[in-house]
């Protein structure tokens, strides 16, 4: 049996601004219209973005009516940050996010997209296969960290988007699990060579406000990613509410260095949306016994407050100093219309408490409240 300090009943209230926490004891929730720095630049994000990753058919097919139906739902619901990536569905997500949002007037929202691929027609389209992606496009991607692979990918992108400018860049998926030995040492050369050149000369000719470089695990956290000045990192895994192994590592450095942190995946790629259960995602593969056990532990403590795990699992990340925003992905209109709400949803200072006194989140980690 767990032992609880309280319910969602009698630790009612709301922090102002952006949800930081003016009382200790008092529920906050977080407003996406908040808008946060990125590292030192003058860019500003909202707290709550669009990650379409989804949109490129990832888990499943998205017809384009319900492709575009979920965006026009984000839209509606005050979302004003959406991230993309040529690698999403192989150009898909692109398309879709851009053939939206390009019926917007460009200053109403932010977006940012991924740069160190490229895509080309395949040599035999017939036999192609697409896979990660269940659907997709069908092009082949080429790696290339380079200053020419990065402005083609920048410029293949804009194209795709049908827009003219983005407001931030990632560099995508420079790490190992990746790449061969050799090759991914060459990439890593061609960045710090001459990749970050080119994401300079954008940045300072005004056609981005900021670049970052997306990780997947804490490897990259604390080897690839601290040897470039970047402006931000776009952590997919390594800090959610089911793993905090990277506070006092990759989480501590970003502060110290004035990086900001953009949360890709604070639903640790599934499994904090949809609970544990057969079909539970973690890392992007089935989650193995002991995270379905450890969010099984979560549902419990969360169903004891009256409230949906899946509000704890979208504010947590930003309650840290250094996170910037989270980018939770959707498939459906209803999905983001849920995630909206939750933002919304009071998480009583008990839930946090619980969750350190059964070593379920590190003792010492931000908790939205936490702040004066």
């Amino acid at each position: 049996m767990i032992s609880l300090k309280g319910t969602a009943a009698n630790a009612v209230g709301q922090g102002a601004g952006d949800g930081a926490g003016k009382n200790r004891g008092e529920a906050v929730t977080i407003s996406i219209d908040a808008r946060r720095a990125v590292g030192r630049t003058g860019l500003e994000l909202p707290v709550f973005g669009f990650g379409s990753a989804h949109l490129g058919e990832l888990y499943g097919p998205v017809d384009e009516p319900v492709a575009r139906a979920t965006l026009e739902a984000a839209w509606d619901a005050g979302v004003r940050y959406y991230d993309t990536a040529p690698w999403y569905g192989r150009g898909l997500s692109e398309h879709r996010v851009g053939g939206f949002l390009r019926t917007i007037p460009r200053s109403e929202f932010r977006i940012s997209t991924k740069v160190g691929r490229t895509l080309h027609r395949p040599a035999d389209p017939r036999s192609f296969d697409r896979g990660p992606w269940v659907g997709g496009l069908n092009f082949e991607v080429k790696f290339d960290y380079s200053y020419d692979g990065i402005m083609r990918s920048y410029e293949q992108a804009l194209q795709r988007l049908a827009l003219d400018t983005v407001d931030a860049l990632v560099i995508h998926d420079l790490d190992a699990a990746y790449h061969v030995p050799d090759a991914y040492a060459a990439h890593r050369r061609d960045l710090a060579g001459a990749g970050m050149k080119a994401l300079e000369e954008l940045k300072a000719a005004g056609d981005i406000g900021a670049y970052g470089m997306g990780i997947n695990t804490n490897e990259a956290f604390e080897t690839v990613a601290p040897e470039v000045d970047l402006d931000f990192l776009l952590v997919a895994m390594p800090y959610t509410l089911l793993d905090q192994d990277s506070l006092h590592r990759g989480m501590a450095d970003c502060l110290k260095r004035g990086v900001s942190v953009i949360i890709g995946a604070p639903y640790a790629s599934g499994i904090l949306a949809t609970g544990a259960g057969e079909k539970a995602s973690y890392g992007y593969a089935a989650a193995p016994p002991e995270v379905q056990e450890k969010a099984r532990r979560l549902q419990e403590i969360a169903l004891a407050h009256k409230m949906p795990l899946q509000a704890a699992a979208l504010q947590f990340p930003l309650a840290h100093p250094a996170v910037a925003s989270i980018i939770p992905g959707a498939a459906r209109p209803q999905e983001v219309v849920q995630n909206v709400a939750h933002m919304g949803t009071p998480v009583p200072p008990a839930f946090w408490e619980d969750l350190k006194d059964q070593g379920l989140l590190a003792a010492d980690a931000p908790v939205p409240g936490d702040a004066g």
